[in-house]
């Protein structure tokens, strides 16, 4: 019989990446340094978020584990041989492709990198217990060292190259958000109007950046009861007038996410429901005056929960009032060390990231009913923040149909 390979090189086509090569390198320089500070030999990647961040290729597991090994000298994406040349293409540095003619490739090919009795960084908050066992058995790490939070700090500042393709991502999520607007009427349903602005954006994606991967841009278009929660799924309910609604746009570019999120009423606003949106959208507007260098995430959100506690409706709260972006995603990553919580004492910097997005759930049966959720992107700047989402919020633009 012909001899099955553990791995080899697959790299065929032209590569392309979200980012020009010098925009990845300068990534890995930092982790190289982070490195250094940590004594860490070769660090070990198994989260699409760090995978896509240093080296560009988002990979689609489908049970297959997928890597990334960074060392003083190498950057080299570990994919399987479904995927063929695709990861090399679409990836910054070199590729190992494993089999699957026997068990463990995969850690093979990750110890042919590293080699043994290294010390070797990885991802706590990512690595299974069943991963983990792996590493040690194959690697024989003479320490483990956890470089999630490290890694988080530095995608939490956002380079311009992220800046300028995260202000694409705001425009497109207000394409979508007009489609929305325009779709959503009266005996309408859910699916459909959400289906407008997938649509909607999805093309405005690749008249933006035709050389793209195109995968995972959705929509959450809420009405009546099913707005009680921010990531409650589409349905095939039919728009009712007087229903609350909740547009909520979300743009995937490169594995970089944005947002757009509405309050919207169909045709009219009862007096309870809109005291309650105006609380909301007063909050938003004061939560955004809020962010600017200098000023932590605790201390926003503290004055945010005065506001809402002087209206009367701190108890409607039902989450944090913001979050970074960058390379996250609804399957992937989370940047928890920049949130608008009480936990968090991130102080704002310049090149950070972050959304404004208060929210007020108020239960059926009570005058108001429904979820209250206004949502913009901010660029924290040198003296302030900069606004990067345009589409209007409040009752003078988003009552339709």
């Amino acid at each position: 019989m012909t001899t099955r390979p553990e791995q080899y090189r697959f790299h065929q086509g032209e590569r392309i990446l979200p980012f020009a090569p010098e925009e990845y390198d300068a990534r890995l320089a930092g982790l190289r340094d982070l490195m250094e500070v940590h004594g860490v030999e070769a660090c070990v990647f198994t989260s699409m978020h760090n995978i896509a961040y240093y080296s560009g290729f988002l990979y689609c597991s489908f049970g297959r584990p997928y890597g990334l090994v960074v060392t003083p000298s190498q950057s080299i994406t570990i994919s399987a041989g479904i995927d063929a040349g695709q990861p090399w293409r679409r990836g910054h540095g070199d590729n190992i492709t494993y089999t699957d003619w026997q068990r463990d490739n995969y850690w093979r090919a990750i110890l042919s990198v590293t080699g043994e009795g290294r010390v070797i960084g990885c991802e706590a908050d990512h690595l299974t217990l069943l991963q983990s066992e792996k590493l040690n058995h194959f690697l024989k790490p003479k320490r483990g060292v956890d470089i999630s939070r490290g890694t988080m700090e530095q995608r939490m500042m956002k380079s311009q190259a992220e800046l300028d393709l995260i202000r694409h991502g705001a425009g497109v999520a207000d394409v979508g958000g007009f489609a929305i607007r325009e779709a959503a009427r009266e005996g309408a349903r859910e699916l459909d109007i959400a289906m407008a602005g997938r649509d909607a954006m999805e093309l405005e994606i690749a008249k933006r950046f035709p050389d793209a991967e195109y995968r995972d841009t959705w929509v959450w278009f809420q009405s009546g009861i099913n707005t009680d929660g921010a990531h409650n799924p589409v349905t095939s309910r039919k728009l009712k007038r007087g229903d609350i609604l909740s547009l909520n746009t979300f743009p995937m570019i490169s594995g970089y996410y944005t947002a757009l999120e509405r309050t919207m009423f169909v045709k009219e606003v009862d007096p309870a429901s809109l005291r309650m949106w105006e609380i909301n959208v007063a909050a938003h507007e004061y939560g955004i005056s809020l962010l600017k260098p200098g000023v932590s995430c605790a201390e926003v959100t503290a004055k945010l929960n005065t506001f809402f506690e002087e209206h009367q409706v701190l108890q409607y709260r039902t989450f944090g009032y913001g979050h970074s972006f960058g390379v996250l995603s609804h399957y992937y990553g989370r940047e928890a060390g920049l949130e608008l919580r009480e936990d968090i004492d991130t102080v704002l910097e310049p090149g950070m990231v972050i959304s404004m997005e208060p929210m007020l759930t108020i239960p059926e049966g009570q005058p108001g009913a429904g979820g209250y959720r206004e949502h913009d992107i901010l660029f924290i700047t040198e003296d302030g923040n900069e606004d990067i989402t345009k589409y209007p919020y409040g009752p003078g633009f988003n009552v339709v149909g």
